[in-house]
């Protein structure tokens, strides 16, 4: 899967469900994501959205989610 900054964070945990609990190593603001608040905010989440959230570049968002993919496969 290609991974962009209009990705939605849905498509990226369809293709990778483990990945919201992985999530939290990239950023500890991602824990949020396994409360209910972040299960409604996941719906329209993109990259792009997630680093404006978190504080953290795009581009460095995209590079840890392909290194936790590589090192889970």
């Amino acid at each position: 899967m290609k991974i962009a900054k209009e990705t939605k964070l849905t498509d990226l945990l369809d293709q990778y469900p483990w990945l919201k609990e992985e999530m939290s190593k990239i950023n500890n603001k991602f824990k949020m994501l396994n409360t209910p608040m972040g299960k409604i905010m996941m719906g329209r989440a993109t990259i792009s959205e997630m680093s404006k959230k978190s504080g953290m570049d795009a581009d460095a968002i995209i590079e840890k989610l392909r290194e936790l993919i590589e090192t889970h496969r």
